[in-house]
């Protein structure tokens, strides 16, 4: 069975392991007056050897293109992978590459037989 996720918990996770912010737009006009807002966070203190590991895992490391697409939107395709029965527990794994591809065709043909 295929579902919509909320992001917000992958993203921190995300940022997290590999010290890269997804889903945020980048700003092509630094010259635009900067808003305050009250949420506005210090930057994390951060061990050198954490640095260096996130570093590491940044390497060989790059996110396909449909997936940033997902996290931008805010919404991400999942899979739920555990079996019915299981009582206040849902496993699954967020759909990407072949089976991503799949399932967004699928869905806009549903749409569009809809419309």
């Amino acid at each position: 069975r295929r579902e919509d996720v909320q992001v917000r918990e992958g993203k921190r996770v995300f940022e997290r392991h590999y010290g890269v912010a997804l889903g945020k737009k980048k700003k092509d006009d630094e010259t635009a007056p900067k808003e305050e807002t009250k949420e506005e966070k210090k930057p994390e203190k951060k061990s050198k050897h954490l640095l260096a590991t996130i570093a590491h895992r940044k390497e060989g490391h790059e996110l396909a293109k449909s997936l940033l697409d997902q996290f931008a939107s805010g919404r991400l395709l999942a899979r739920i992978s555990s079996r019915p029965g299981q009582c206040g527990r849902c496993d699954g794994y967020i759909l990407e590459g072949a089976e991503l591809e799949f399932y967004t065709k699928k869905m806009t043909k549903k749409k569009a037989v809809r419309a």
